[in-house]
């Protein structure tokens, strides 16, 4: 029998004590019980902020759309909230929350509010931290009572000891005024706190199914990312034979050729020189032009597989000279902490590329803009944006469809938005956390 190990960044879940006293002095269940009475602080507070930001975004919309700012910040201070609730969780309860991303920024604010408005990620984070406030009310109302009741309930005998042997003190409590009563109080306080670990598990398992069903990856998005991931993983092994074929075509018909004229230019001036060794000039440099054509040929065919450039200078030098060649001049941003792996650097260098050629072609764009930027160890963004046209759609050509083949091959996301008139905003995430380390 073959047991698999935990997969990496899973959180294995801790086993609950069998034995009530153990479960009871565990550190687990007083952490679980410190979480629990802070959801109820948690909950009001990101409730407030959150409430607030609804509240001004709609009250400043009709003042010359005031309130699409705030509602965009309102997002992202949600996302930020949502962070550390899942911090929080890891820290306490040892559960880990995938996070579902917030959609890139896009410069344009009117449409990267809808885009805010439509993302399910977005509205799910904001229905935990509106329900947050009541459940932690719940939870945290029904852990102080639980723990605080039995603790009163087992101190009551004490109260026997402060009145003394004799005395005739009545506290109108039913039970409290005969030491038999109190024992019987006290006997139902051991079995609360005994009990307490369990309340408190079942209260935890609550907590975190809600918080993992609103602040975890959408299962809609989910699937629909593994069905994606699935088609383009087809596309991308029908273009990888397409690819082998055109290089197999384009050597066979264009360098093979050439060095063939090239073998029979020399065959030819071997053979004059033996008859007019002064006659043989032109011929040689027939074949000197024609090698430096076949140089010139392949080194085209070597930069299509993958730029020099790339390999010793890095993104910034690559998509320079790619910006430099381009007909519509482009405004190049490069913001990289340090370098990216290999893989992801050629696929952002083909992704630029390619964006650049269909603004070239297809947008009568008069300007464009490529930003490249990556924080820390963080993803890889790119953003393309030119003025033309717009109208362009990935489900009606090859090119942008053969872009978002190439982004998932590491799990990124390509987005494209081109409504008609423009702006075109292209946008790419490319993940770096599972690729291989940077050179």
């Amino acid at each position: 029998m073959v047991i698999a190990p935990p997969a990496e960044g899973a959180t294995a879940a801790r086993p609950p004590h069998r034995d009530p006293i153990r479960a009871l002095v565990a550190p687990s269940t007083w952490l679980a019980a410190a979480h629990l009475l802070i959801d109820a602080v948690a909950g009001m507070v990101t409730a407030f902020v959150l409430g607030m930001g609804l509240l001004f975004s709609v009250v400043l919309l009709p003042l010359a759309l005031a309130g699409v700012p705030v509602w965009i910040a309102t997002t992202w201070v949600s996302a930020g909230m949502a962070q550390v609730e899942r911090a929080r969780y890891r820290l306490l309860l040892g559960v880990g929350i995938d996070a579902q991303p917030i959609p890139p920024f896009q410069p344009h604010p009117l449409r990267y509010a809808g885009v805010l408005w439509r993302d399910p990620g977005v509205r799910r984070r904001a229905a935990h931290q509106l329900l947050a406030a009541p459940l932690g009310l719940l939870t945290g109302g029904v852990t102080y009572a639980l723990l605080t009741g039995a603790v009163a309930l087992l101190c009551t005998p004490l109260l026997g000891l402060a009145t003394g042997p004799g005395a005739a003190t009545r506290y109108d409590v039913p039970f409290v005024d005969s030491a038999s009563g109190r024992a019987l109080l006290a006997g139902i306080g051991l079995v609360l706190l005994l009990a307490a670990p369990a309340v408190l598990r079942a209260l935890v398992s609550l907590d975190v199914a809600v918080a993992r069903s609103l602040l975890g990856p959408v299962p809609e998005v989910l699937a629909a990312r593994v069905h994606e991931l699935e088609r383009s993983r087809a596309r991308v092994v029908d273009a990888g034979e397409a690819e082998r074929r055109r290089l197999e075509r384009d050597l066979h018909d264009g360098t093979q050729q050439r060095l063939v004229a090239l073998g029979m230019t020399l065959g030819r001036a071997k053979a004059r020189y033996k008859q007019d060794p002064t006659a043989v000039g032109d011929l040689l440099d027939d074949a000197h032009q024609q090698a430096k054509d076949t140089v010139t040929e392949l080194r085209g065919l070597i930069r299509g597989l993958h730029p020099p450039v790339l390999t010793d200078r890095g993104l910034d030098a690559a998509l320079s000279a790619i910006a430099v060649r381009c007909p519509v001049p482009v405004q190049l941003t490069v913001e990289l902490e340090e370098r990216p792996a290999a893989t992801v650097e050629a696929i952002g260098y083909f992704v630029v590329a390619e964006a650049l050629t269909n603004v070239a072609r297809h947008s009568r764009a008069a300007h464009a803009s490529v930003t490249v930027r990556r924080e820390g160890h963080g993803p890889v963004w790119i953003s393309v944006v030119d003025d033309g046209v717009g109208g362009a759609d990935p489900d009606r050509g090859t090119g942008l469809r053969g872009l978002a083949d190439r982004v998932s091959g590491v799990d990124g996301q390509l987005s494209v938005d081109s409504p008609v008139g423009g702006p075109t905003v292209l946008t790419v995430e490319l993940p770096t956390a599972t690729a291989e380390p940077a050179r």
